[in-house]
C-alpha cells in the first residue's frame, strides 16, 4: 500500500467515524427532543436529503466496506463497536485481567423498560463481548449459543462496565462468559453472560461467506469469519 494509500484510507475512516458521531447524535436528540410537529416534519425532510446524498453510491450486501477487513476483525459498521455505525455506543473493547473489558454509558435511544435498557441490547452487547474475548485469546467462532441471567434491570444514562473471558476451548468450540455491571459497583453482576462459539467447517463457511466481495467488487471470502472486532491493547 503506497503512502498515498494509506493517506486515503486514513481520510476516509476520519470521515466515516464523524458521519457516524454525527448520526449517533441525531439519534439520541430524536429520541429525546420535544420540539412540536412542525418541526419534526422539516427534521424529517433534511434526514430524507441526507440520506439521498449518501445513497448516490451504495454497496450491496455480499460487498464489504472499503474500511473492513475480517481478518484482522476490522469492522467500522459493527453494531456494537463500529465507529461508523448510528446503531452502536459504541464500545471501544480493551484487552483486560486475562479477557476483556469496555465501559459505556447507553442513553434513551437503547430504553427498554423505562429509564432501563433494552434487555436485547444487553444481549447484543455481550454477544460483542464474548466474541471479543475469544479473540484475544487467539481463538474464534460464530454464536451458537448465548444465554443471559437478567439480576438486575441495566439503567439508562448511567457508566457501566462489561466484561468477558474465555473459560474453556476445545476443537472447534469455545465456552465464554461474561458481566455487565455498574462503573461503580464491577463486582455486582446486573448481567451475567454465557456463550458458545463454534468455528464453522470450511464447507459451511463456503456456504455462508463463498460470496463475499471486497470494495473493488473482487471475490474475497474471509478465512475468520466473525463479527467480533480487534481489540484494543490495555492501556
Amino acid at each position: 500500500m503506497t503512502t498515498e494509500d494509506t493517506a486515503d484510507r486514513a481520510e476516509l475512516l476520519a470521515a466515516v467515524t464523524e458521519l457516524g458521531s454525527a448520526l449517533r447524535e441525531l439519534v439520541d436528540a430524536t429520541v429525546r427532543t420535544t420540539v412540536d410537529a412542525a418541526e419534526l416534519r422539516a427534521t424529517a425532510a433534511a434526514a430524507r436529503e441526507a440520506a439521498g446524498r449518501l445513497s448516490a453510491s451504495r454497496r450491496t450486501r455480499h460487498q464489504l466496506p472499503a474500511l473492513d477487513d475480517p481478518v484482522r476483525y476490522r469492522r467500522v459498521f459493527n453494531p456494537v463497536s463500529g465507529v461508523g455505525s448510528p446503531l452502536a455506543p459504541p464500545l471501544q473493547i480493551r484487552r483486560a485481567d486475562g479477557g476483556v473489558l469496555a465501559e459505556t454509558t447507553l442513553g434513551l435511544p437503547y430504553e427498554g423498560p423505562p429509564s432501563y435498557v433494552h434487555g436485547g441490547m444487553s444481549a447484543l452487547m455481550m454477544d460483542q463481548m464474548l466474541g471479543a474475548a475469544a479473540i484475544a485469546a487467539g481463538l474464534w467462532g460464530m454464536t451458537a449459543r448465548l444465554e443471559l441471567e437478567y439480576r438486575r434491570p441495566v439503567p439508562l444514562d448511567t457508566p457501566l462496565q462489561l466484561r468477558a473471558g474465555v473459560k474453556e476451548s476445545a476443537g472447534r468450540k469455545v465456552v465464554v462468559t461474561g458481566t455487565i455491571a455498574l462503573a461503580e459497583a464491577p463486582e455486582q453482576a446486573l448481567v451475567e453472560a454465557r456463550g458458545v462459539f463454534v468455528a464453522p467447517r470450511p464447507e459451511r463457511s463456503a456456504e455462508y461467506f463463498g460470496a463475499i466481495t471486497d470494495a473493488s467488487g473482487r471475490h474475497s471470502p474471509p478465512s475468520r469469519p466473525s463479527d467480533a472486532t480487534a481489540v484494543a491493547d490495555a492501556g
